[in-house]
């Protein structure tokens, strides 16, 4: 995690002032701290490497039927208004003797997604990850979202979702393979 001492605090403090607000009143009197904080927590990502989050999650391993872990949740901030978005995950792969432990899906999403970023790179670096730390026969990522920038400002749309995916080996080849995945994951979609 990154240094929460960072010029956070009196950056927030000009912020809080720029906008009207008066930074030394009751409630706001701690923001400047809290919000240093939660940006470091937010985007660790920087902080840290695939190697780092993965350690010695990767196994040797005979199968190479699909494996699919469903329903990651993420929480992101976009690079564009700094506002967050967020949604779930689905990441598959189909193994050549190699596999991953799946704990460590869930910390590949967070390592990409607590950066500032856009849905779109997310799903293609989580899937270049699998892609690189096991080498299989193939990949898919599927991303839903909902987007704050979206919602709250501009085009003020609380129920449109953004729907992102990466294919790599058989699951783009092979479109019995993209319809097993797919099939798997739709009834997750959009459902909740």
């Amino acid at each position: 995690m990154t240094d929460p001492k960072l010029p956070l605090e009196p950056l927030t403090r000009e912020w809080l002032s720029a906008i009207g607000e008066d930074p030394d009143r009751e409630g706001l009197q701690r923001t400047p701290q809290r919000v240093a904080k939660a940006w470091a927590y937010m985007t660790e990502g920087y902080g840290q490497t695939l190697a780092q989050v993965v350690g010695e999650g990767v196994f040797a391993a005979e199968g190479s039927e699909m494996v699919i872990v469903k329903d990651i949740e993420f929480y992101s901030m976009c690079e564009h208004h700094m506002l967050p978005f967020y949604g779930r995950a689905h990441v598959a792969y189909i193994p050549n003797s190699r596999i991953l432990g799946l704990s460590k899906f869930a910390r590949i999403v967070d390592l990409y997604s607590r950066r500032l970023q856009v849905q779109e790179r997310i799903t293609t670096q989580v899937a270049d990850a699998v892609e690189e730390l096991l080498a299989p026969k193939g990949v898919a990522v599927l991303m839903e979202g909902i987007h704050l920038c979206m919602a709250m400002r501009g085009v003020q749309k609380q129920n449109s979702s953004t729907t992102t995916s990466a294919m790599r080996g058989l699951f783009r080849s092979d479109p019995r393979t993209r319809a097993e995945f797919m099939s798997a994951v739709q009834g997750t979609l959009r459902s909740r």
